[in-house]
């Protein structure tokens, strides 16, 4: 079951949410330097990560669309020529795109909460363009931050690595990268905040498998059809008697 919109946006209004911000979309740009040209979306609560896709004036387009049993916020970034609401609500196995027309998505806060998650990948597939790419980001089983329901790290289906790329493979997306983040427990306070800053380099480089959070990039792949004809089987005849 999905949070509701009105949490998420409190959260990520937060101390701690800002960081998680922070740290993630680091890392999500480092994986996607360069959208030129590109139409990019969110689907889930993506807003905090798409700020620095929405103000990257070379992206085509840039769009973020929430589950509807999430909600939906406005989400008007002031940047340049992208002026207005920039998020819609969707559906999950019905997204309101046509097929092969998003370069880049981004699924944070849907998948582990979705109550249809295959129905859901179909459709990002879809609408994925050949060769397309996506980061999704869920919460890591071996992280401690699933266990924190005060964050929305701590809600809905953690996976682990493994769990988490062999769903991508079902649906015919092709794990190209993987990184954790959110190493330190989310404690209140100040305290809590400055942990988190301080150990994310360090848990990226000594300890990878307890960050709090998966981010794992895919590759759309498409399997070419066997267009060959079929072949034409001809069956024996029976032989004649030998009174024929």
């Amino acid at each position: 079951m999905h949070l509701d919109v009105v949490r998420l946006r409190d959260f990520y209004h937060t101390p701690l949410g800002l960081v998680c911000a922070r740290l993630i979309g680091r890392k999500l740009r480092s994986l996607w330097p360069d959208v030129k040209g590109m139409n990019v979306l969110g689907l889930g609560y993506a807003t905090p990560y798409l700020g620095p896709f929405a103000y990257d004036r070379s992206a085509a387009r840039v769009l973020c669309l929430m589950a509807a049993s999430q909600g939906v916020h406005v989400w008007s970034p002031v940047c340049g020529a992208r002026r207005g609401n920039l998020a819609g609500i969707t559906e999950e196995n019905a997204l309101p795109l046509p097929d092969e027309s998003i370069d880049r998505i981004l699924l944070v806060h849907i998948l582990e909460t979705s109550d249809r998650p295959r129905s859901l990948l179909r459709e990002v597939w879809r609408v994925l363009a050949p060769g397309g790419r996506i980061i999704a980001v869920a919460p890591n089983r071996t992280g401690c931050w699933a266990f924190f329901e005060r964050t929305p790290f701590g809600h809905g289906r953690p996976y682990t690595r493994a769990q988490f790329e062999a769903s991508l493979r079902e649906h015919m997306f092709a794990p190209v990268a993987h990184a954790t983040s959110l190493f330190a427990p989310p404690l209140k306070g100040r305290v809590g905040v400055r942990a988190v800053m301080a150990f994310e380099d360090l848990g990226a480089r000594w300890w990878p498998r307890i960050g709090g959070v998966h981010i794992v990039e895919a590759e759309k792949r498409v399997y070419a059809s066997d267009s060959r004809p079929p072949v034409r089987v001809v069956k024996p005849l029976p032989m004649p008697t030998s009174g024929w």
